[in-house]
């Protein structure tokens, strides 16, 4: 899954407008405008590329969930010594997945039993050593990389608990 993927997924589980989209990037410092969300969102197929689409990268990514936290949470005070903005999080290597899974649990506020409930709903069984591994900063001894089955049951899950289907 690509990160265009992702924000479709995902904006159809929290049921998320487009200029709502636009306000969520310039929340975490990124300025779009509502045509611009419309060719991020843009599915293609892998054969044929559509030249309108914009693709989404990793630090665009990133200050997207940064956005989607406040958006949905607030704006944090800085402590002193802290800086205004949060430095990346992600890194050219770093698993898009696993910073996906630690970022909407935050926005959204859930626990780990909502965690684990939302990857039930979406038919996969985690455990908790499962999902706290998943959550592990990268380098930690037992983190693990969350694959795309995991993430894309997780934005499928989500889509279950906040959407009425």
């Amino acid at each position: 899954m690509d990160n265009n993927d992702i924000l479709i997924r995902m904006r159809y589980a929290l049921e998320i407008k487009n200029k709502e989209m636009a306000e969520i990037f310039k929340l975490g410092g990124v300025e779009v405008t509502v045509p611009e969300v419309i060719k991020i969102l843009t599915k293609t197929d892998d054969e044929a590329e559509y030249d309108d689409q914009i693709k989404c990268n990793n630090s665009m990514f990133d200050s997207f969930l940064n956005g989607l936290i406040i958006f949905k949470r607030g704006k944090q005070e800085t402590k002193p010594g802290q800086s205004e903005t949060p430095e990346p999080s992600i890194k050219k290597s770093a698993n898009v997945n696993n910073l996906l899974l630690k970022k909407v649990k935050i926005a959204l506020a859930l626990t780990t039993e909502d965690m684990l409930e939302i990857f039930e709903n979406a038919g996969i069984t985690v455990t908790k050593g499962e999902l706290g591994a998943l959550l592990r900063k990268e380098g930690h001894k037992n983190y693990k990389e969350c694959g795309d089955k995991y993430a894309r049951n997780f934005l499928k899950g989500l889509a279950f608990k906040y959407r009425v289907i």
